[in-house]
């Protein structure tokens, strides 16, 4: 479980850097999907070291995977996104009310009682046509993830995040129906082509939905993908159990967790106020005021005028005295 939690904080941490990053980059085509985003974005750093907490998190998550169950490893994943919430504090500006840092207790209690519940993996190495139909299904994300690209933003951007899940609930159910690895059989095995296209297309996804939506609302998206549909393939069909009498507490603990996350998106709507420079620093809007204040004295020395005073609503010039009361003599 320690793994599993390991993971979470590394991919929780990856996806605000990853957003911070993609933000900065020059979106390329008009659709919600760019495939040379991946290329433009490798030229930030804060992409670079979002990369590699994620391949640290991808490490922990494979061993973990190799002692619990997926439920427990999916719901570990879910806090990822109480992780997010919590980085994007400092990097990203965005205030947490207190709902919201109680939603990241209610994730951190769900985790506690799974741990407590969750017994070891099940035996069970899947069939034939299991291995090909997790391949089916990553393949399938590829097109999700082209007609996801046309929907509006704000729809968009959970989308491709729910597809990004689906992609990596393809990599945890894919790394089950792995038994060995040793290269013929790596090679003849389905679920080793499930776990390359299901993992490539998942990151390509969350890139694009990070760049033109709210972290939080594609990562929403991203911990309904891929922890309700791994654990359901993990109990039905690779025998993934609670510990004896321990199936209610197991149960209890998955809800908390996930619903707890999932409560966290809310924050994201706070935050897209806020943009982000071509350096990828984060500024705040320009209010009027600050337009106001930072307009030049005019070239006879008199006090700069705001924008707003040279108009009245009609559009009609305003009156040339200091004030729009007042006429010139």
């Amino acid at each position: 479980m320690i793994c599993a939690l390991g993971s979470a904080v590394c991919f929780g941490t990856a996806s605000v850097l990853q957003a911070v990053a993609a933000r900065a980059t020059a979106s390329g085509t008009g659709s919600g999907v760019d495939p040379r985003l991946l290329l433009r974005v490798l030229r930030q750093w804060r992409y670079l070291v979002g990369l590699a907490l994620d391949g640290c998190g991808f490490l922990l998550e494979l061993v973990a995977l190799r002692s619990l169950p997926i439920y427990a490893v999916g719901a570990a994943l879910a806090a990822s996104l109480a992780v997010t919430a919590v980085v994007a504090v400092p990097l990203l500006r965005v205030r947490l009310s207190r709902a919201e840092w109680t939603a990241v207790l209610v994730v951190c209690g769900g985790l506690a009682l799974l741990g407590l519940a969750s017994g070891a993996e099940g035996t069970d190495t899947g069939s034939t046509a299991l291995r090909f139909g997790v391949l089916a299904v990553a393949l399938a994300i590829l097109a999700w993830g082209a007609l996801a690209g046309r929907l509006p933003d704000r729809a968009r951007a959970a989308a491709l995040g729910l597809g990004a899940g689906f992609g990596f609930g393809v990599v945890e159910v894919a790394v089950r129906l792995i038994p060995g690895l040793s290269p013929a059989s790596l090679v003849s095995n389905p679920a080793t082509y499930a776990l390359l296209v299901g993992g490539g297309a998942a990151f390509l996804l969350l890139t694009s939905a990070l760049q033109r939506g709210s972290v939080t609302a594609a990562t929403a998206g991203m911990v309904i993908g891929e922890t309700l549909g791994p654990a359901l393939v993990g109990v039905v069909w690779l025998g993934d159990r609670t510990r004896a009498g321990l199936a209610p507490l197991g149960f209890a603990g998955f809800a908390l967790a996930v619903l707890g996350a999932l409560a966290l998106a809310r924050f994201g709507e706070a935050a897209e106020g806020v943009g982000v420079g071509v350096q990828g620093v984060v500024e705040a809007p320009v209010t009027a005021e600050a337009s106001d204040a930072a307009a030049p004295a005019n070239k006879a020395g008199e006090p700069a005028t705001s924008t707003r005073e040279t108009a009245d609503p009609a559009g009609r010039p305003a009156p040339s005295g200091l004030q729009r009361g007042r006429q010139d003599p």
